[in-house]
């Protein structure tokens, strides 16, 4: 399990790269692939980010930052003169530390695009196409305006519209405005950066999607890695430095992390997508004292649509529109623009195969909430219980059909015995028997079978519901973090103590004890099968609340439903006599 997202998916499923056939897209990434290094025609005052993997990003210190602050009910946006792009995007519904455990509430607001890279929309590439990097800010009718004029009469213009559901309407050009023709080099556009969402982040959940009309790929930083196991450290490897897909095909790009994306949906498929591994600034001295653990070193995933480069006419442009989504994976949002745009936006909630199951779920525990008005863990209870009585049925015939067979065990052993130096014949009279009692041996397990999409839809509806976000439930502070009360210390590090995957392990465990075998396993097997609980709650003990309370109660609501069955009666209708063992023959010395 440890191995296979680490080493064995990106073995089998490598990511797609650009064919060098394809001139078109050979043209874009060419030409950024020589702009890594800062250009020797840029002088000071023009300082060049770096270091840096990806396209070039330029932009001068010596000028003062222009800033040009809008907003309206759901966001703040932060326009910068500094590439003339979106510097920062803050959610007003959605605190930066959800998580009220131990009182480290910052009063900051979530923010995306906060870091030092380049700013959303930045133009990226080669420094004649950016000049100094600064443009000038100006807002008229709602519409923000980012304009600059090169030397070699390129002229750029941005336009930036807010919209409803966490959107914001785009608009590029670049225009010739001189009397020759100009030729534009290959460039990119910034998207954003997928970070964490806090000092305790590991990253496993940022990751970069893309769409291409019919399914959605992507990467996450494990690409990047030295090592094949971001445990362990296993299998060395020579690092990527650029994550590179798309034929003509990007309809969409995303950076995202567990709850929060910048998603960019050209009006037209981009050439192609590039991401690369960065570095962040440290967490912030109030943000290390506010977590007693260890501070991990953020790293986040910078992500840019590529477009190749043209000669152009005078008075000709080169215009791209835009529809760039900000704010939270909330799913009905997410549902309302893909209908709108038709591009299946809603899949970065990656939900996985049992995603049915999971957007059911989500959506009914969403409409309790708004119905009843009781708080998340409440409904998750809730929705618990209505699961475990709709199976009912199945859950008993399957304890009974374990009984059953358990009841029938000593006249299957004497027919075994019986049969032993034929296993043809025994086969065939086993089957004859299993009829004349009228048992199936699969009847204790297809029943479970039938329920492991819910189980895994609720695993991750869970995972990825925004909704837990900071939604508290007895002692619980945060559903969608563990449940920690106190830190234990050890030397160099402090040990959290979670109560509720604890309470999981125990009911999954007395569970497991009140459960009949099933006939014929093997006492090692059933004695691994006793413990595997124990094993669960040191994979899940770090895993959200949430989780932990869903399954916790269905535990526990399994465990009456078992002693419930066990304290019906075996129906004896048709078990035919033991069949008696051959008598032993004596032997003759």
């Amino acid at each position: 399990m440890v191995a296979w997202s680490g080493f064995i998916v990106p073995v089998l499923y490598p990511p797609k790269h650009i064919p060098p056939a394809t001139n078109q897209i050979a043209a874009a990434t060419n030409g950024l692939a020589a702009e890594t290094n800062p250009s020797p025609a840029v002088k000071s005052p023009v300082s060049v980010e770096t270091p840096r993997v990806g396209p070039l990003f330029v932009s001068t210190t010596n000028t003062p930052e222009q800033t040009l602050v809008v907003g309206n009910e759901n966001a703040r946006y932060i326009f910068t003169s500094r590439g003339g792009g979106l510097k920062d995007v803050q959610l007003l519904h959605y605190p930066a530390t959800a998580n009220a455990n131990h009182g480290n509430h910052t009063g900051e607001l979530t923010s995306l695009g906060a870091n030092p890279g380049p700013p959303v929309f930045a133009l990226l590439g080669d420094p004649q196409l950016q000049g100094d990097g600064v443009f000038k800010l100006s807002e008229s009718n709602s519409i923000v305006r980012a304009e600059k004029t090169l030397t070699n009469g390129l002229r750029l213009t941005k336009e930036f519209q807010l919209s409803s559901n966490y959107l914001v309407t785009v608009s590029t050009r670049i225009e010739n405005t001189s009397t020759q023709a100009v030729m534009v080099p290959a460039h990119a556009w910034m998207i954003g950066t997928a970070t964490p969402m806090g000092p305790q982040d590991n990253g496993l959940a940022e990751t970069v999607l893309w769409y291409n009309g019919g399914k959605t790929e992507g990467t996450s930083l494990s690409y990047f890695n030295t090592n094949t196991s971001m445990i362990f450290g296993f299998f060395p490897r020579t690092p990527k430095f650029e994550y590179l897909a798309g034929v003509n095909n990007v309809a969409w790009a995303a950076a995202q992390n567990q709850y929060f994306a910048l998603a960019a949906m050209p009006a037209k498929p981009a050439a192609a997508i590039a991401v690369h591994a960065v570095d962040l600034p440290p967490p912030s001295e109030a943000e290390v004292r506010a977590d007693s653990r260890t501070v991990i070193a953020p790293r986040g995933l910078e992500t840019s649509l590529l477009y190749p480069g043209e000669i152009l006419a005078p008075g000709k442009s080169i215009e791209t529109k835009f529809n760039l989504f900000a704010g939270p994976k909330e799913y009905r949002t997410l549902t309302a623009i893909s209908v709108r745009f038709n591009n299946d936006l809603d899949q970065i909630m990656s939900f996985g195969f049992f995603g049915p199951v999971s957007k059911a779920l989500l959506v009914t525990m969403d409409w309790l909430h708004e119905s009843i008005g009781l708080k998340f863990g409440w409904i998750i209870i809730l929705i618990t219980v209505v699961i475990r009585l709709t199976f009912w049925p199945l859950t008993r015939a399957s304890t009974r059909s374990m009984k059953r067979m358990q009841a029938l065990q000593p006249q299957l052993k004497a027919l075994q015995e019986k049969y032993k130096d034929k296993p043809q014949e025994f086969s065939r009279k086993q089957w004859e028997f299993y009829k004349k009692n009228k048992v199936n041996p699969l009847g204790g397990c297809l029943p479970m079978l039938l329920q492991i999409p819910v189980f895994f839809g609720f695993f991750g509806m869970l995972r990825n519901a925004i909704e837990l976000r900071g939604d508290t439930f007895l002692w619980i502070h945060d559903l969608s973090q563990p449940d920690t009360v106190l830190f234990l210390p050890f030397p160099g590090y402090s040990f959290p103590l979670n109560i509720m995957p604890l309470i999981m392990g125990a009911s999954q465990f007395w569970q497991a004890s009140l459960t009949p075998p099933s006939p014929g396993m093997d006492p090692a097997q059933q004695k691994m099968m006793r413990y595997m609980p124990l094993m669960m709650m040191v994979f899940l003990y770090n895993y959200s609340s949430g989780l932990a309370l869903y399954w916790t109660v269905s535990n526990l609501l399994g465990v009456l439903q078992t002693k419930l069955t066990k304290m019906e009666p075996v129906p004896a209708n048709g078990i035919v006599k033991p069949v008696p063992a051959p008598p032993q023959k004596k032997r003759i010395n």
